[in-house]
């Protein structure tokens, strides 16, 4: 029997979030999805947000997300591609992720031919913001100097203020993200249009709003926004002709006792 493989998308689990109450559940439903697709994936791609919160000491990483981190190492191990695609929110891996698990880490977009098909692929946090305060602090989030002065600080310090910043977020009211606020608006969609202006793409695939899209553009090329593993529980799978976007069904999410 041949088994067509596939390459797998996902995005903004946002795992050990202090704003939600189901982390556990959801990271064990995460890893039983993950030995699901061990039989057809080709690849699986992690588009940002992962992690709640991520900051690797030189000796020291987070406590938690050992089960979701097992099956990744396995799939890896069985020479299984995982891409690890940094968000806003896990912006701090650095080495141990890539040595210790094996995950091929992404610090920017990236353009990657994926069975014949050209992607443009970001977790999109920051294509086409205007906002120079976030700029502002996404460039001091990648200074060397910035990351040497926050790794001096005690952990049990320096998560305590990650937490409490990320509770102020949007995972922390009830309607999440608000929406698609059409394609004039969405700075996602903006920034695709204007990258289409300059070189032609067949997928763009993007996380960080927390909302499903696929929207074709100009020159047959297709938006991708991957939703969430928090109330939308949804990925993306491309099989060299398809890309769809699909979800757990809701048998499995009352399986893990997770409630949407």
């Amino acid at each position: 029997m041949i088994i067509e493989k596939k390459i797998y998308f996902i995005s903004d689990l946002h795992f050990g979030a202090k704003a939600l109450k189901d982390n556990r559940e959801r990271e064990m439903l995460f890893a039983d999805w993950l030995r699901s697709i061990r039989k057809d994936a080709a690849m699986l791609f992690l588009m940002g947000d992962f992690f709640d919160f991520w900051f690797e000491y030189k000796k020291v990483v987070p406590k938690g997300f050992v089960r979701s981190l097992g099956v990744l190492a396995d799939l890896c191990d069985q020479g299984i591609p995982v891409h690890f695609f940094t968000g806003n929110h896990d912006i701090w891996a650095f080495d141990y992720l890539s040595e210790e698990i094996g995950m091929q880490i992404h610090t920017d977009s990236e353009t990657l031919e994926l069975m014949g098909k050209k992607f443009f692929l970001s977790h999109g946090d920051d294509l086409g913001k205007k906002d120079f305060g976030y700029q502002l602090i996404k460039n001091f989030f990648h200074n060397k100097l910035a990351q040497w002065a926050f790794a001096k600080i005690h952990p049990d310090l320096s998560f305590r203020l990650a937490h409490h910043w990320s509770k102020k977020s949007r995972l922390s009211y009830k309607d999440g993200d608000k929406g698609f606020h059409g394609e004039e608006k969405e700075e996602q969609v903006v920034f695709a249009k204007q990258l289409l202006k300059k070189e032609h793409f067949d997928f763009i695939v993007f996380g960080h709003r927390h909302i499903l899209l696929d929207l074709t553009l100009e020159s047959d090329c297709r938006l991708i926004i991957l939703g969430d593993w928090i109330r939308k529980f949804t990925y993306g799978v491309f099989d060299g002709k398809q890309f769809v976007l699909e979800s757990i069904s809701n048998e499995k999410l009352k399986e893990f006792r997770i409630s949407i």
